[in-house]
């Protein structure tokens, strides 16, 4: 079978299976390497990624696959995954991690799931299905008041500093919580489930990103466009936000919406 449905509940089932791979290195001894300034590599991210890849290439021959640590190509049907997002967490024995897996057809994400094997919650979006944590129907929050509302703001190495220390001034003398929890992936999650108000990142990469994306458009969310081969090889400009937020974020972060 090559439904999307199938493909649902297979990616449902293995993103589980992988979050025990995760948990079995999780807290334990490892060697830990670093692939440049603060972007840590464990032996759990290699294996976890190599199941991924095994699995999904050994079900769906035809489509394919992008990983965070072994690479790919683009193409019309392709599994984008992220086999520990929030590795500097992991390695530093902190529960905020996730493995995260989009599934991408002709540019545009068609599923998109996120899980946290430590507090065993499963974020998860079918494009026109809707969105869900653990099975039961999530939504972005209503906030309309900055001075109430969250934001995270994601950091990479890829932008100037001074660029990201000109977002965060801006959004907090416009009355936003502004923080950093150190997993992108969970951080547009939590948008999509009201408990992040929004999401902005200048440069994220496609697998910390994409099932996040469509998770928040999902629960009634605006996102940024991500769409197409550029992106999803070489990253670009992230946000999700709350609709009533959205032009506040937007003039914060220089962070533009998809065009509706």
């Amino acid at each position: 079978m090559d439904s999307l449905d199938h493909k649902a509940d297979f990616c449902r089932r293995i993103i589980v299976e992988a979050g025990a791979i995760a948990l079995a290195g999780y807290g334990k001894a490892r060697q830990t390497q670093m692939k440049g300034p603060q972007d840590y590599l464990t032996e759990t991210d290699g294996r976890c990624e190599e199941f991924l890849r095994q699995r999904l290439l050994e079900a769906f021959p035809d489509d394919g696959f992008f990983g965070e640590e072994s690479g790919g190509t683009s193409g019309e049907k392709l599994w984008v995954v992220d086999p520990i997002d929030g590795t500097a967490n992991f390695a530093r024995n902190i529960p905020h991690f996730c493995i995260a897996i989009a599934y991408v057809v002709d540019g545009v994400t068609e599923i998109g799931a996120i899980y946290n094997p430590v507090l065993k919650e499963l974020h998860f979006a079918q494009r026109g299905r809707g969105a869900t944590c653990n099975g039961v129907s999530i939504s972005v929050s209503d906030r309309s008041e900055a001075s109430s509302a969250t934001v995270e703001l994601g950091w990479s190495t890829r932008i100037a500093k001074s660029d990201y220390l000109s977002s965060l001034e801006d959004l907090i003398d416009a009355g936003f919580n502004v923080r950093r929890a150190g997993s992108g992936a969970l951080g547009i999650a939590y948008v999509a489930d009201g408990r992040n108000d929004a999401y902005a990142e200048a440069h994220m990469n496609s697998w910390d990103c994409l099932a996040g994306l469509l998770m928040v458009e999902e629960a009634g969310g605006l996102v940024c466009s991500f769409e197409g081969p550029e992106k999803i090889l070489r990253g670009g400009p992230v946000l999700a936000v709350t609709p009533r937020l959205a032009e506040a974020v937007c003039r914060a972060t220089g962070i533009a919406l998809k065009a509706e």
